[in-house]
């Protein structure tokens, strides 16, 4: 194994108990990685059997509150498992240093409880903010984070990342459209995670804010046709919209591969993969 691609949510904005929000594990060259925070990610990454303590990076797609409505849970479980000051260092399009502000403003009142409590905790938690621009992110030890602009309009900016080692590269799209930063990235990567919806079901609920979220998430077949245009090995189906019924997914694969003739792995929730 050269990188290890753990889906920890596969859900929606939409509450259900068998997926959580949007959150992907990147484990690579001995760096452990976190791309998008959403609901109960804390708990899908000790499933995955990684603590927030363990993290290298969290690398955020976006600032929709769906991707990163947890990421409090991050830094406080960080924060409380760390034997001495240590930094939680986050990643994400500019706007992400305002998040994190308000983030630790909403947690001043128990980080205060917290300190008056333990004697051994004598310090607050600490996040080191990188906002980032398309280009180079990390080149460590042998793993290399690439960001590319997306296309999430009206959320802008919006990133995605392309992870490489060995020879390896995984893909982690978050919500976008195709769009020439997401071909670029995609161009021969072995692993492409791409957040999608079926339009044809979408337009078929009666209510318009619904079917708004068309015209700024990738279709399947949009992200079958991306995926073939770049070469890529896997094409991993997440965060589904809408939310399909069990045993949805044969249907779902078959409209991708009219498109795509490589592998395509419709996302559960844990679902891993290497490559």
């Amino acid at each position: 194994m050269t990188i290890e691609v753990v889906l920890l949510g596969t859900g929606n904005p939409l509450p259900d108990p068998n997926r959580a929000g949007a959150a992907t594990l990147v484990r690579a060259g001995g760096r452990t990685l976190l791309f998008d925070a959403g609901r109960a990610v804390c708990m899908r990454l000790a499933a995955a059997g990684v603590l927030p303590l363990m993290l290298d990076a969290v690398l955020c797609t976006h600032l929709h509150s769906d991707h990163i409505c947890d990421l409090n849970d991050v830094v406080t479980t960080h924060w409380v498992m760390s034997g001495q000051p240590s930094a939680l260092r986050v990643y994400g399009p500019p706007g992400t240093r305002a998040v994190v502000d308000g983030l630790l403003a909403m947690l001043a009142p128990d980080v205060r409880y917290r300190l008056a409590h333990h004697a051994d905790l004598t310090w607050e938690p600490v996040v080191e903010v990188h906002e980032l621009e398309p280009g180079v992110v990390l080149d460590d030890n042998g793993v290399r984070v690439v960001a590319a602009a997306s296309d999430h309009r009206p959320v802008e900016p919006t990133l995605a990342y392309r992870v490489e080692h060995e020879g390896r590269a995984v893909v982690l799209a978050g919500d976008t459209v195709p769009c020439p930063g997401l071909d670029e990235l995609c161009a021969g990567a072995d692993v492409y995670v791409q957040t999608m919806l079926r339009d044809d079901l979408v337009q078929l609920v009666p209510v318009q804010r619904f079917k708004d979220t068309i015209d700024y998430h990738s279709t399947v077949e949009q992200a079958a046709q991306t995926a073939s245009r770049g070469g890529v090995r896997t094409l991993v189906l997440t965060h589904q919209v809408p939310t399909p019924p069990p045993g949805a997914a044969d249907e779902w694969i078959a409209i991708a591969r009219r498109h795509f003739a490589g592998e395509i792995v419709f996302g559960e929730d844990l679902a891993r993969l290497e490559c």
